[in-house]
């Protein structure tokens, strides 16, 4: 498939939306899901976009920011495993593979603008010193700025100026290479999952994962819908037990009552 300049600029928004949100976290269209799903719609093949970017974003739900460690960039592997998939037609477990250079790309490029734009820091102390609110709110958006604009680049790059060499680099590789790419991608949603399990499950949530894990072993649902409503529902319950148990306590504890006055 031959990606169009349009589709590119499209996916150049697309990526520009994504970074600016990613630095906001409001509605998380950074995440591998949404921008496969959207990639997948702007390439004309919305099927193989949701694929690739549920196995990017399993992939990636353990690895976090933490300090000053920057992981690969998950919104450029959902972007390039999308495109890698739909334009050189190996599978989204392949195309995961071959999508890490770009998001190791990504991942120097953050890290070099964030090192760069801490000198920002001097001129917004500056602006705050000599009162001038409309500077200080230029520069606080001026690295945020420069950043989403990279994305945006880079993105271009990528999927349309680049796309012809990407594709002869991917149709050389010998298919025994390619197979261990293939596994590779099989594998890493896999790692992503555990490493998300080592941060959230403790001895209160063993239950629920134990449930879950036989519920969808034995039941023949065909899919983690369900089981996921199910979940939903559960939680819900809990979280309603929780308000009301907090409720009762506030205002027990309101009206006076204690062990002091005989309750």
């Amino acid at each position: 498939m031959e990606i169009t300049l349009f589709q590119g600029l499209m996916l150049s928004l697309l990526a520009f939306v994504a970074a600016w949100d990613k630095r906001w976290e409001s509605f998380f269209l950074f995440r591998p899901i949404m921008v496969g799903t959207l990639a997948g719609l702007i390439l004309g093949d919305v099927t193989t976009g949701l694929k690739a970017g549920a196995i990017v974003e399993l992939s990636y739900l353990g690895l976090l920011t933490i300090g000053g460690t920057v992981p690969p960039d998950p919104l450029m592997a959902g972007m390039m495993t999308v495109v890698i998939a739909i334009r050189s037609g190996v599978s989204a477990e392949t195309a995961l593979g071959l999508s890490l250079p770009f998001a190791l790309l990504m991942q120097w490029f953050v890290i070099a603008e964030q090192s760069l734009a801490s000198v920002n820091n001097k001129y917004l102390e500056n602006a705050l010193k000599e009162r001038k609110l409309k500077k200080f709110i230029r520069l606080v958006f001026l690295p945020d700025t420069f950043m989403t604009l990279g994305y945006a680049l880079i993105t271009f790059l990528s999927v349309y100026v680049m796309q012809d060499a990407i594709t002869s680099f991917v149709s050389a590789f010998p298919e025994w290479l390619s197979n261990g790419f293939s596994i590779a991608g099989g594998i890493l949603p896999a790692v992503g999952l555990g490493l998300l399990l080592t941060v959230m499950v403790n001895k209160d949530n063993w239950p629920f994962l134990i449930i879950g894990f036989f519920a969808m072993t034995t039941l023949n649902v065909g899919n983690v819908l369900p089981i996921a409503l199910i979940a939903t529902a559960v939680a819900y319950l809990i979280f309603l037990r929780d308000k009301k148990q907090d409720e009762i306590k506030d205002l027990v504890e309101n009206n006076g009552g204690g062990e002091s006055d005989g309750i």
